[in-house]
């Protein structure tokens, strides 16, 4: 008999699978599609010899991330890039913010009157960064903070909503910047604790970059795998669960699925019935025939560009999608241009460039004409640059990935309790009432991103479940 087997290889699947086998115990992974990689994979979508990410494609959580940091990585292929800054934000009079490695660079491109409080917001937080991290990462009750002090000054400043955060800057470019940061999460302006989800990326862009991975993020969940595999664990591909009797005995179950998936295969009935779906994405995989031309010269060297007029724009968009059921007319999007740190994505002198905006959950309409009609505002000409598109609306996300629920990446709204406590308000968000089924998927703390700490802080949770059972 096993001692554990792990259902779904995302890049939560596999840091589970690996915190298990690291602690000796024997591990079997099984994923439904040919390869590994869940929200962490690349193909050639559009043309020959472009290598797209149908979705993660930036990784500041993933360069931070205490459980891949703990991890040998490198030895197996994984190498970060990255571009001159690691996110730039377009205005319309081709101006740009930025968010940028240097505080200070940062801080001087929202102007001279919100500078300060900038750096009053971020630097206190900086050097103590590695641990804030884990320590905000491995919540709830899964490690004692370890430096509680500073994680109860990020709270007070982060657990109010975001509108309440950006009231310290004056004028729209830290506003507008601040906004699409907390948009990564698809999550209304206003919410819970919207604060923080802004604060963490900044404070991640300045502490280690918001990096591309060589090749594509493929290599994340390669490197995870080979590791696996020289542990002594087995990777099972092309193997779709249906129910528990499917697997192999094992004293232990781990989902890397929806809990709409979970709930069905082990029988659990209605548990996860108040577990909500959020907003869709809608996204389009561009081969083009050179750069995008961006009025703001910061765009053009930046790994990611978010595109949102003003912050009372990018606020519209999501609640648009979010709370009145229709897509937006001027789309907040997020934009990632690979090529820029890692030129072998695509032939020579040619670009991969990734872009969605959101929509509502399960949506069927065609936002292309939206989202490049607004990607015009900012990068006049796109559109001639274009070579060919690959197009996934949330079915297509949906069919690509079962965990995207309605075309939901983040796995679940990130919003209100939930955006904290999910996916039940539970102490023991990872045990199932299954005593030998947990979950280990976005779905669960800390929440969406390629950076593994749903798995590993779900590992935690199994070995001491096998330790005690003896």
């Amino acid at each position: 008999m096993l001692d554990a087997v792990v259902v779904g290889a995302g890049p939560n699947g596999l840091t589970a699978a690996v915190e298990l086998a690291r602690r000796g115990f024997s591990v079997a992974l099984f994923e439904a599609r040919d390869t590994v990689g869940g929200g962490a994979r690349t193909e050639e979508l559009t043309l020959p010899g472009f290598r797209h990410d149908p979705c993660a494609a930036a990784h500041p959580l993933g360069i931070n991330s205490p459980a891949f940091r703990a991890l040998p990585l490198e030895r197996y292929g994984l190498e970060w890039l990255h571009a001159e800054l690691p996110m730039a934000h377009p205005f319309l009079d081709g101006s740009a913010a930025v968010l940028s490695r240097s505080v200070a660079e940062t801080a001087a491109s929202f102007g001279p009157r919100d500078a300060g409080a900038y750096r009053r917001l971020v630097e206190p937080f900086l050097p103590k960064w590695d641990t804030l991290v884990r320590d905000f990462m491995s919540l709830p009750l899964t490690a004692l903070p370890r430096d509680p002090v500073t994680l109860a000054r990020f709270g007070l400043a982060g657990l109010p909503p975001s509108t309440w955060l950006t009231r310290r800057f004056r004028d729209e470019p830290a506003k507008t910047l601040f906004a699409g940061l907390v948009g990564h999460v698809m999550a209304p302006l206003g919410g819970l604790a919207t604060g923080a989800v802004g604060l963490v990326f900044a404070l991640a862009a300045h502490a280690r970059g918001w990096p591309v991975a060589r090749g594509g993020s493929q290599a994340v969940s390669d490197a995870l795998a080979a590791y696996l595999k020289d542990l002594g664990g087995a990777v099972h591909t092309d193997y779709e669960v249906k129910r528990l009797d499917d697997l192999p005995p094992a004293r232990a179950y781990v989902f890397d699925t929806s809990p709409t998936a979970l709930a069905r295969i082990a029988g659990l009935g209605n548990h996860y019935a108040g577990f909500r779906y959020g907003a869709a994405a809608f996204k389009v995989d561009y081969a083009l025939d050179g750069p995008v031309p961006w009025t703001a010269p910061e765009a053009r060297v930046a790994g990611t560009v978010q595109i949102g007029a003003d912050s009372a724009e990018i606020g519209a968009a999501l609640r648009a999608a979010s709370r009145e059921g229709r897509a937006p007319e001027r789309p907040f999007m997020i934009t990632v241009q690979p090529g820029v740190a890692d030129p072998g994505r695509a032939p020579a002198g040619k670009q991969v460039f990734w872009a969605y905006g959101h929509v509502p959950n399960g949506w069927t309409g065609d936002l292309t004409d939206v989202l490049e009609r607004q990607l015009e505002r900012f990068a006049p000409g796109f559109r001639d640059r274009v070579l060919a598109r690959a197009i996934a609306g949330p079915a297509e996300l949906a069919a690509r990935n079962a965990n995207y629920v309605g075309g939901d990446i983040a796995s679940g709204a990130a919003s209100g309790l939930q955006l904290l406590l999910r996916p039940r308000l539970s102490l023991f968000p990872y045990s199932t009432p299954h005593p030998a089924v947990f979950i280990c998927s976005a779905a669960t703390p800390p929440g969406p991103g390629v950076h593994g700490m749903s798995g590993h802080n779900a590992a935690k949770a199994v070995w001491r479940r096998l330790r005690a059972a003896g």
